[in-house]
């Protein structure tokens, strides 16, 4: 079941590819590195604010749509939702327009704030619907209007940039935009199930009780991933930013493309199946889950590592790619800890129903991060805030596997693990064999060597079950070379 899922989730995590590598590449090149560094300053507070005020909501829908479904209170469901939503994001754009109007900011950085705030707010709407899609097993419809909102907005964004004077506003100009039409489409079937209803306040406290420390939680652990940024700021400048930024979202976005990927199928799928079968199959698909974790985490990290130099060249413009190769070693291993903290040890507080255990967690792992990264910094540069990404995201991996264990145990594939962990170290041992190589073919080989020698080992020693599941393609393909 988890794999036939995975499949619909495939195009939407494809999208999410061309628009995380796309943005690196063509932002930084038409940006440059102080613009590009402001760019995602902005990303990154937006985010925050989103994780602060919204996220909630997509937890409650992601937890609770299942049973208002099978309870037949979808009405009731959505008139609690939105009647929350409509009210925060009016507050959130009225008073945000305001402070902007009252500030002493430059013209070009009030509209960039000002069209940030609006591609918040609409976008905020879009990730609600789309949970519920989600909650609901309807795969093929989320993957269709994920990715259309994606790879829409990242089109209208680039498009907005070379045609207008807007600069770093021309990409959240695009999501807005995106977004706007994503509401129109969905808004009016939301709108019609909440009128069949009304909001009860009993709802919303249940919901505000479960998804409020989701929500401050995933605020604290996107402060974790992106708060380091404000401290390089404030130390180096606005183009070192840009540098980080560059190497730290071409890296990470290839991490997470691994881990949202899985995690947008097991998540969704696990609380169902807790929901309908019990726990022990829940169990199970968090042990399938993890073991994909691994069979594709682990190579994707360490070749990212071995890459980082040609990669950077080759995706980043000339101005940030040296500085941005230094630390996507480093992001690598961060992102690959992150991964599997975020997409398999957090699901233990959620299918325990411990959200806020988790949030305190994620707050402490935060702190330490920004003490780090305000030590290691002025002494490390760039490097030392990855360091400080890397130790930050090991304790807070370690703290919440422990915890997590004895809220709702999560089975470790060990024996995946090991197999996965020899097998990405005979890699890395076949990459070093290779003789120096320049230019566009130091990418290439490596890559098609690393997946070759990874792929053939994982075979052999069937990791996550991939030789039994391969076995069927294999024969479909051996039947249509004999016809």
């Amino acid at each position: 079941m988890l794999k036939r899922h995975l499949l619909y989730y495939l195009p939407v995590q494809l999208s999410s590819a061309i628009v995380g590598f796309g943005s690196v590449v063509i932002f930084t090149r038409l940006l440059g590195a102080s613009d590009y560094g402001r760019y995602s300053l902005v990303l990154a507070g937006v985010n925050l604010i989103q994780m602060a005020l919204f996220t909630w909501l997509d937890a409650s829908v992601a937890r609770y749509h299942v049973r208002a479904q099978r309870h037949g209170r979808v009405g009731g469901h959505w008139a609690s939702l939105l009647k929350v939503f409509f009210g925060l994001a009016g507050i959130i754009w009225a008073a945000g327009s305001a402070l902007l109007w009252l500030l002493p900011l430059s013209h070009d950085l009030t509209l960039l704030l000002h069209i940030a705030l609006t591609s918040l707010c609409l976008s905020a709407f879009v990730q609600i619907s789309q949970q519920a899609r989600r909650a609901s097993g309807e795969a093929g419809a989320y993957a269709i209007r994920e990715t259309a909102f994606l790879l829409g907005g990242f089109m209208l964004g680039l498009l907005l940039m070379v045609t207008t004077p807007l600069g770093p506003a021309g990409p959240f100009a695009g999501t807005a935009i995106a977004g706007l039409l994503m509401c129109l489409l969905d808004g009016p079937t939301r709108i019609r199930a909440a009128k069949s209803d009304r909001a009860d306040g009993l709802r919303l406290k249940t919901y505000m009780a479960y998804g409020l420390p989701i929500s401050l939680s995933l605020m604290f652990e996107q402060l974790l991933s992106t708060g380091d940024r404000f401290v390089i700021a404030s130390v180096l400048g606005e183009a070192a930013t840009g540098a980080y930024a560059a190497g730290y979202g071409l890296t990470d976005r290839t991490i997470n493309l691994v881990f949202i990927w899985l995690g947008a199928a097991a998540g969704p799928l696990m609380i169902k199946t807790l929901e309908r079968e019990g726990r022990a199959a829940a169990q199970a698909v968090a042990k399938d889950s993890a073991s994909l974790m691994v069979l594709l985490g682990f190579p994707a990290a360490l070749g990212l590592g071995l890459v980082a130099k040609p990669l950077a060249s080759l995706l980043i413009a000339p101005e940030l790619a040296l500085r941005a190769a230094e630390i996507m070693p480093w992001i690598a291993l961060g992102g690959l800890l992150n991964g599997l903290m975020t997409y398999f040890f957090h699901e233990a507080f959620i299918l325990g129903k411990k959200p806020k255990i988790m949030a305190y967690l994620m707050i402490g792992a935060a702190i330490f991060n920004l003490i780090a990264n305000m030590v290691l910094v002025p002494v490390m540069g760039l490097v030392g805030a990855a360091l400080a990404t890397v130790l930050a995201y090991g304790l807070g991996l370690v703290i919440c596997a422990l915890v997590g264990h004895r809220i709702f145990p999560l089975p470790l594939p060990w024996a995946d693990i090991a197999k996965a962990g020899m097998a990405s170290l005979a890699m890395a041992a076949s990459l070093y064999a290779l003789p120096p190589l320049e230019g566009l073919i130091a990418l290439i080989l490596p890559v098609a060597l690393g997946g070759l020698v990874y792929g053939a080992l994982a075979l052999i020693l069937n990791i996550a079950q991939c030789r039994d599941w391969m076995a069927p393609l294999m024969r479909r393909l051996s039947l249509k070379e004999a016809l």
